[in-house]
C-alpha cells in the first residue's frame, strides 16, 4: 500500500515538472527590455556584412566593401542570402 502512494506522488511530481518546463514565459511590459531588444536587433542588422553598389564618373558600376565617396548615390547589397534562398556555386 505504501508503494502505491510513492508511485502516485512520483507521477504527480513528473507532471508538475513537465508543465513547468513547457509553459510559455511571462510577458513583461518593461520598457527597458523593449528598448534593449530593439537596440540588439539594430546592432545585429548593422553587423551584417554588406557590399556597396555605385556608379563612378565613367558610368562603370562599382561593387566595393567601402562606401563610395561622399555625395554619391549607392545601394547596399547583403552578402548573406535571405532565409529560404539556397546558394549553389556549381555550374551545369
Amino acid at each position: 500500500m505504501d508503494t502505491r502512494w510513492a508511485v502516485v506522488a512520483g507521477i504527480a511530481a513528473g507532471i508538475a515538472v513537465a508543465w513547468w518546463f513547457s509553459r510559455e514565459p511571462e510577458a513583461t511590459d518593461d520598457p527597458r527590455r523593449a528598448r534593449a531588444e530593439q537596440a540588439a536587433a539594430a546592432n545585429a542588422e548593422d553587423a551584417r556584412p554588406v557590399l556597396y553598389r555605385w556608379t563612378d564618373d565613367a558610368g562603370v558600376v562599382q561593387v566595393t566593401q567601402e562606401p563610395p565617396p561622399r555625395g554619391r548615390h549607392f545601394e547596399k547589397v547583403d552578402i548573406q542570402p535571405r532565409d529560404g534562398i539556397e546558394v549553389d556555386g556549381r555550374r551545369r
